[in-house]
């Protein structure tokens, strides 16, 4: 790994960080997310500092940033599934083109990973579109694979994902 790259938990008053990744993702993979870019612009700017705290401080979930030469680059959220499974996801994964040769999407995959580790999770589940095989291709490579579980993507329902598995 590239020693320039640095992966810190998103902080409180990281907000408007938080959107402008957000935003960027959707900008520039907009098959990728379960969002739309218009759902990100059209959200309240507020809305996202109010979920800065709490993805700062939750057990239960949080949202790791990517920097590269101490700029913000790219995320992943991580997160147990609600209702009880304890079903460990990571999700939302971007990392800026210009620096993904840097192999940052593998250093914000592994440190989502070893947080949700040590918060007792013994599988590790992602989401990703069919379409995707970038994505696809990349989470295979780190050991992933599919789970066998198909659902329509909730931003664009003509399309479909596939739930990936690895052990933690």
């Amino acid at each position: 790994m590239n020693t320039s790259l640095k992966v810190r938990r998103l902080a409180p008053d990281q907000g408007a960080l938080l959107r402008e990744l957000r935003i960027a993702g959707l900008r520039e993979a907009p098959y990728a997310f379960g969002a739309t870019l218009q759902d990100a612009l059209s959200a309240d700017p507020a809305s996202f500092d109010s979920i800065a705290p709490q993805l700062a401080a939750a057990e239960d979930n949080a949202c790791f940033v990517l920097y590269t030469e101490g700029q913000p680059a790219g995320l992943i959220d991580a997160f147990f599934e609600a209702g009880g499974s304890a079903r460990a996801f990571i999700r939302a994964l971007w990392v800026a083109p210009a620096v993904r040769h840097l192999r940052g999407g593998e250093l914000l995959v592994a440190t989502a990973s070893q947080w949700l580790s040590e918060h007792g999770a013994r599988q590790i589940y992602a989401w990703v579109a069919d379409s995707n095989t970038n994505a696809m291709g990349f989470y295979e490579r780190l050991g992933f694979s599919s789970s066998g579980d198909r659902q329509a993507l909730q931003s664009d329902p003509l399309q479909w994902e596939t739930l990936l598995v690895k052990h933690a």
